[in-house]
């Protein structure tokens, strides 16, 4: 008998021991950027594992050193990034203790622009026609991927324009003004994004290949994270969101709707589609 309840008080403690385990198996913490093309990504992928039955908790970092740096870590388990180009130093810096998990939109460019009257095509017409853009291109957030390319940009093509520093919303409201008066103006932009729906511009063409091509999104874990999590990451696997619905839902934020809001509706217009993507197998 005494035999018996230890057999038995042993079988319990593993039990016990893997109701921990199951339960962190179901919770995921993902990590993003509050940027309007890695927001919607997230909220879609989130929606999904959700639905799957995973507890889901998002960490919003503020560049990408520390969200790989947390990653890399294990504060968070995935994270959605774009590593062939604008956060490749991060990818190259840390891959050995990540993996890839999935692709989850393509699409990203980013470069010059200008509005669609402005009467030149190219980076190489900047210089001759400085004086119109008053000197200068409006850029945005010093830091970003996009600014380190433009400034890569003005010296590979010897461009006699400031590239000025600020924020986002300061080039946009500078954009608006321009075009409000037919105004020549240069900025740095980037598709997806509700400016390239809601402003008539056109990128400049790139003759000398400075700017990246057309760049994928990634979900990226931590190394192991598809090995002990086989069904969130076919879950993941799953979900593929194309640019025209970034921008959509981008165009809706800028409508005046909150980013949870506009990506709530996206998933109710595309209910069908989310429970062809959820009909996978259960763990």
């Amino acid at each position: 008998m005494k035999t018996f309840w230890k057999a038995l008080c042993a079988a319990a403690m593993v039990g016990l021991a893997i109701l921990p385990a199951q339960a962190q198996e179901k919770s995921i913490t993902m990590g993003t950027l509050s940027w309007e093309d890695l927001t919607p990504i997230t909220g879609i992928t989130k929606k999904v594992l959700e639905d799957k039955g995973y507890s889901v908790k998002v960490v919003e970092f503020a560049e990408w050193g520390i969200a790989y740096a947390a990653l890399s870590k294990g504060d968070i388990q995935i994270l959605a990034s774009q590593t062939d180009y604008v956060a490749q130093d991060y990818w190259n810096k840390n891959k050995n203790r990540l993996e890839k998990i999935s692709p989850v939109s393509h699409g990203l460019f980013q470069g010059v622009a200008v509005p669609k009257y402005v009467t030149i095509d190219s980076m190489d017409q900047l210089n001759d026609n400085a004086d119109k853009l008053g000197g200068k291109i409006v850029g945005i957030e010093p830091g970003s991927g996009l600014m380190r390319d433009t400034t890569n940009a003005v010296k590979d093509y010897d461009l006699k324009l400031q590239l000025v520093e600020g924020s986002t919303a300061a080039m946009t409201a500078a954009l608006k003004s321009a075009i409000d008066r037919q105004e020549w103006i240069a900025v740095t932009i980037w598709e997806p994004s509700w400016m390239m729906q809601k402003f008539d511009v056109k990128f400049l063409n790139d003759p000398k290949g400075v700017f990246p091509p057309p760049q994928s999104y990634y979900w990226i874990g931590q190394k192991g994270f598809s090995a002990e999590n086989p069904g969130a990451r076919e879950a993941i696997a799953s979900v593929y969101v194309p640019l025209a619905d970034i921008t959509a839902i981008n165009g809706e934020v800028s409508d005046g709707k909150t980013m949870d809001q506009a990506v709530a509706s996206w998933i109710e217009a595309h209910a069908d589609l989310i429970k062809r993507w959820e009909n996978i197998k259960s763990e």
